[in-house]
Order: structure tokens, then C-alpha cells, then sequence
């Protein structure tokens, strides 16, 4: 059967059973009430179902014909909000929009990126969260989100965009490392202070270490400061409270002001990967999409 020849009779029969009768339909239809019962009909031997069951007064739905009402209404209304969003392309960005981010991520990278778009896109009104726990972007009504890791593959619901990985590299403060001095070697590492990142399963996060082949081992590491944000995590290295194993983006001024000093750059390696993300039954409204072209020039890791 050619693609058209399911569609053929959809909109009548929808009609038909909204209004409970032939006359009915033909009058929203603008169709002699004839035209509707043998467009119905002819539906149904295309189907070999009986939809309705016709008594002298009105017309009630089979089981099959409620199954197929269900079906039928749904693709309606998806094809009805994608003409929707076809038209709004010629439309500037305007709306709520809402937007979901890792907490610290989001706070000291996103969050700039997101000023500057809401001064461009005056009519665009954004909402945005922080959160660090799973979160179902078409449960919770999310249009993008920015993910730290993530599953291997994405639901088709979903679209998603590579926005290259973080790096890792050890780092202390120059206050820690002249009192308990600089470890020379990994094996060194085992006798320092470790400052840990507590995740929302309640473990702590492994060291990611690379041996150069390719290997990356996910050492768990027993003992020290344990905590649940990004920027306490600095806090405390800063103040020469031990060693932590961070993200390049969430210590970089630190870096650039010797608050900070690597340790054993021969160990630094790529973290988790950084991800676009949103419902792509969403992508073509303006405000997603520009959002998204935003967002990809302004993240992207090189």
C-alpha cells in the first residue's frame, strides 16, 4: 500500500466519531452527510474492521475504532504541532524556555553563555535549574539540557550533541605541597591527603588513571575529604587540605594564579564526555534552535 493511502479517511473518521454522527461530521466537514458515511466506510474494508457499531439514533466507537481514535488523534495533533513549528521559523525566538545543568558546570559555564543569549533574544524568558541527578528531560517539560556523561546511547526521543570530554589532571596547593612535599611518582600519590567528589549514589568518585596505552583504570580511593559540590572541592585543595583529581574548566583561574599547581602531568587524561541534549520533538522551535547553535559554539572542546 503506497504511504498516502493510510491517511485517506483519518480526518473524516475523527470527525465522525467526535461528532457521534454522519450529519454531524458533514456539517464541520462541509461534506453531504453520504460523502462521510462512504469514506467511513470505505476506511473500514481497507482495515477489515468494523469502527463503529451504528444504531438509528448515533454512532458509538468498537473497541477496535477506540484503539484506532487514540492512534489516529495522536498523529493529528503531531502533525498539527509540527506545522506549528514550521511556521514559527520565520518567527524570532520568544517564550519560556526551559534549561537544565549540571550544578557547578552550569553555574561557572553555562550560565555566562545564557546572559549573553537572553540579551540577544529579549523575548525569550528562561528558566533555568541546576541539578547533578538524573533528570527525564520530556517528563520534567525540559527543552535543552547540558550533560556531564551520560549512557552510551541516547534514546530516539531524544537528540544529542558531542561537545567534545573534560580533562583530568591532579593538583594541589603550593601550601599543601611544601608540608607534605611533591609526589614524584603514582605510587607516591598513595600517601597524600585526598580531596573526593561525592556523587549522588552516595560513592565517591574514583581517580580516573591513565597508564598510556589507552587503559583508563577507575581507582577508588579510600579516606579523606569527601564532598558533594564542584566548587567545595577547590575550596578545600585551596586551602592545602590534600590532592584532588579535577576538571581543567572548573580550575582554570586557579591555574592561571598558582592558587593551584598540577601534579605528575604525565597522569593528566580525558574525563566524561559533555553533551547537548533535548526532546527532538522540540528542535525546530526557534528558541531551541538557537539555543543549541549557541551553546555548541560556546562549549565545544577543541
Amino acid at each position: 500500500m503506497h504511504p498516502t493511502e493510510q491517511f485517506k479517511g483519518i480526518e473524516t473518521f475523527v470527525y465522525t466519531a467526535d461528532a457521534g454522527s454522519f450529519a454531524a461530521a458533514a456539517i464541520r466537514l462541509n461534506l453531504t452527510s453520504s460523502a462521510v458515511s462512504k469514506s467511513v466506510a470505505r476506511l473500514e474494508s481497507r482495515l477489515g474492521v468494523r469502527l463503529f457499531e451504528r444504531t438509528t439514533r448515533r454512532l458509538r466507537l468498537t473497541d477496535a475504532g477506540q484503539t484506532y481514535y487514540r492512534t489516529c488523534t495522536a498523529v493529528l495533533e503531531e502533525l498539527k504541532a509540527a506545522e506549528t513549528i514550521l511556521a514559527a521559523q520565520t518567527i524570532a525566538p520568544s517564550g519560556r524556555l526551559r534549561v537544565d545543568l549540571p550544578s557547578s558546570y552550569g553555574r561557572s559555564q553555562v550560565m555566562p553563555v545564557l546572559l549573553a543569549f537572553a540579551q540577544l533574544h529579549t523575548k525569550v524568558r528562561l528558566h533555568v535549574s541546576f541539578t547533578d541527578r538524573f533528570v527525564d528531560l520530556i517528563e520534567e517539560g525540559i527543552d535543552v539540557g547540558v550533560r556531564i556523561g551520560g549512557p552510551d546511547s541516547w534514546p530516539a526521543s531524544l537528540g544529542h550533541r558531542y561537545l567534545g570530554s573534560e580533562r583530568l589532571i591532579f593538583c594541589a596547593a603550593p601550601s599543601y605541597i611544601k608540608r607534605r612535599g611533591m609526589p614524584k611518582t603514582e605510587a607516591d600519590m598513595d600517601a597524600h591527603d585526598a580531596v573526593l567528589y561525592h556523587k549522588a549514589d552516595g560513592t565517591s568518585s574514583p581517580w580516573r588513571i591513565s597508564h598510556g596505552n589507552g587503559h583508563i583504570e577507575h581507582r577508588a580511593i579510600e579516606g579523606g575529604i569527601v564532598l558533594g559540590l564542584g566548587e567545595a572541592q577547590v575550596s578545600a585543595v585551596c586551602a592545602g587540605a590534600g590532592i584532588a583529581q579535577l576538571a581543567t574548566w572548573l580550575i582554570k583561574d586557579e591555574l592561571a594564579s598558582t592558587k593551584l599547581v598540577e601534579i605528575l602531568p604525565q597522569l593528566a587524561t580525558e574525563g566524561l564526555p559533555l553533551s547537548l541534549v533535548w526532546p527532538r520533538s522540540r528542535q525546530l522551535l526557534p528558541k531551541v534552535s538557537a539555543l543549541l547553535d549557541q551553546l555548541t559554539v560556546s562549549l565545544s572542546v577543541s
